[in-house]
């Protein structure tokens, strides 16, 4: 039998009883959050305005990791402040704590997805409803969510907060990538404005709260997932591809084990930093 090597840090991933919120957590990448909580011990607790999304997410983590885990789901509009509160207060009734927020819902503009705010709508004429409503769920709904779940976490004097920017927190899209061959111009796709402001913005506020609450004992972190593929069309996965210097859309799986440090006690030493998972792209 081999020698059993002693665990001295390794041990620093594990989040045992942790309660850890995601926001968006009925989505793909709220799924690899999920995925990441479970993994380390913790009680992911997602939230989402539709059910269905979390109970898909929960059914996955469930056939993969066993009966045996926790996993709560919350209907909630994060732009609602006593939505919020009366999450947390079901939480620290049931639990007596929260150790985790992980701000990762938004509107997102999805190419493979038929999103409003992704599609032939100039800068000039985008429409400030849909700007709203974007700004509101990435950037306002984040900040609520740290006020409310800050708040339990300043008086435990101890806490994390991952907010989730994108690639396009730190450029800009390309929208070359998103043309078709053989539109007329005001029939292409363009990213929009607010899904690059809100993605920046978090970074911002990042860094706003990581100096905030230094001394509290609150950490506060950025992670830039990028690229990710998700059933996109053939033509856009080459367009994107060139411009990523590993010559590919990164997989889903991919962030998992970068989410367990960020929320870990293995990376106790950083606040205010921002995590680039881009296969390069922001580097060329």
């Amino acid at each position: 039998m081999a020698n059993m090597v002693k665990k001295i840090y390794t041990n620093r991933f594990e989040i045992p009883g942790r309660v850890c919120i995601v926001t968006g957590g009925g989505g793909l990448i709220g799924m690899k959050h999920a995925e990441a909580i479970v993994e380390g011990g913790g009680i992911p607790v997602l939230l989402d305005i539709v059910q269905a999304g979390m109970d898909r997410v929960k059914n996955g983590l469930v056939e993969e990791y066993g009966e045996d885990i926790t996993v709560e789901t919350f209907v909630t509009d994060i732009t609602d402040r006593s939505a919020l509160e009366k999450v947390r207060d079901i939480l620290m009734e049931k639990y007596g704590h929260i150790d985790v927020l992980i701000n990762n819902a938004a509107n997102n503009p999805k190419v493979e997805g038929g999103s409003k705010n992704l599609g032939a709508i100039r800068f000039h004429n985008f429409p400030v409803d849909i700007w709203d409503a974007d700004i509101a769920v990435g950037l306002t709904g984040a900040m609520l969510c740290a006020q409310v779940f800050g708040e339990v976490m300043e008086k435990q004097h101890s806490g994390i907060v991952l907010n989730i920017s994108s690639d396009y927190g730190l450029i800009s899209p390309d929208q070359r990538i998103y043309r078709k061959e053989g539109l007329p111009e005001e029939e292409q796709t363009v990213k929009p404005v607010s899904y690059s402001v809100v993605k920046h913005g978090l970074i911002g506020l990042t860094k706003y709260l990581a100096a905030y609450w230094a001394e509290k004992g609150i950490r506060v972190n950025t992670l830039c997932p990028a690229s990710l593929e998700n059933g996109q069309d053939p033509e856009f996965q080459e367009k994107i591809s060139k411009l990523i210097p590993l010559g590919r859309m990164s997989r889903p799986d991919e962030y998992v084990c970068t989410i367990l440090y960020m929320i870990s006690d293995a990376a106790t030493y950083m606040t205010g930093a921002t995590v680039v998972l881009d296969g390069g792209r922001t580097i060329i």
